[in-house]
């Protein structure tokens, strides 16, 4: 046996010799159920039945929170895990695994029923200039301030794709010339399964879900359609690449190593992103991540990356 594959156990008090690799499938064995990348044993499966039959007036909401907090189950920023871990609850009951309380409250679904975001009129005069002409540029922050309609409303009227609210972590920003509003970009969670990036950066699946939280993606970004000005949609990325890690470890308590894009190639060529050295990185299969039927049901996107951080292919593989 290789060095390494085995451990040293005392059962019935000796010492005995047993093979990790035995562990490992003994455990894959008492999976019961995976779920974003946690597996859940029979063992932890009888630990939750335990603690809702210990607090059967608890809420849905509070059960989440006490099993966060007994597996100490925790984001990068110390929050718990909460919501992933209502979803991995509410799994395991539809599963026949458990049965939760009756829910205590039904809260609407803001990305169900969320209102598409309301016009806002600002200054559409033309801005045709050269880069230096222009100034310096100022990237506001807008998550959670009173100008974050604004940002939405600037998307759903501009953008080809308008607006969509994004998951998980993410940041929006405006970017001014002086007083005058010239773009918009949102970043947000990367996502899950994406065979270029993972290939690119040599990753394995367990590498993936453990460090995925260090990457994010540009979920759009627009210039406004009465600004031209050559070279300012590169030179905001440029700008905007140095600043995102630091302004997403305040935020979320981490930096990020990497940053992605998609593209699409019967629309765009990628023009700006090239400009800013960002590469390419291959095509999406055209599947989507809900795929079901294995045939591509939608366009296929070149995917583009940038790393953050010279030593990034390092701390992305570290396990």
């Amino acid at each position: 046996m290789a060095a390494g594959e085995s451990e040293i156990l005392k059962k019935n008090g000796q010492l005995v010799l047993r093979s990790k690799r035995a562990r490992a499938t003994l455990r894959a064995m008492n999976v019961i159920l995976k779920y974003r990348g946690r597996e859940v044993t029979a063992a932890e499966v009888a630990f939750i039945q335990e603690l809702i039959a210990a607090q059967p007036t608890c809420s849905r909401r509070r059960l989440s929170q006490e099993l966060c907090r007994a597996w100490n189950w925790v984001q990068p920023n110390g929050q718990f895990r909460d919501m992933v871990c209502r979803g991995l609850m509410l799994a395991l009951d539809r599963a026949g695994h458990i049965v939760l309380p009756p829910r205590q409250k039904t809260p609407p679904n803001p990305l169900v029923q969320r209102s598409r975001p309301q016009a806002v009129d600002i200054d559409r005069r033309p801005i045709q200039t050269s880069l230096r002409a222009l100034g310096t540029l100022r990237f506001d922050p807008v998550r959670r301030t009173p100008q974050e309609g604004l940002f939405n409303s600037l998307l759903e009227q501009h953008h080809y794709l308008g607006y969509t609210q994004p998951v998980g972590e993410h940041l929006k920003y405006l970017v001014f010339a002086g007083q005058r509003l010239v773009a918009c970009l949102a970043w947000s969670s990367a996502p899950r399964h994406l065979g270029p990036r993972d290939r690119f950066l040599g990753w394995s699946a367990e590498t993936r879900r453990k460090n995925l939280y260090l990457i994010a993606s540009n979920l759009r970004f627009l210039v406004l359609p009465w600004v031209q000005v050559p070279h300012l949609a590169s030179h905001i990325l440029g700008r905007m690449t140095r600043q995102l890690s630091g302004d997403w470890e305040r935020v979320y308590g981490h930096p990020l190593y990497f940053v992605e894009t998609f593209v699409d190639p019967e629309r765009f060529r990628g023009t700006c992103y090239r400009a800013a050295n960002w590469i390419v990185l291959g095509r999406t299969t055209g599947r989507g991540k809900d795929d079901q039927t294995h045939r591509a049901n939608r366009s296929l996107k070149e995917v583009w990356g940038y790393p953050l951080d010279r030593h990034f292919r390092r701390r992305l593989g570290e396990a």
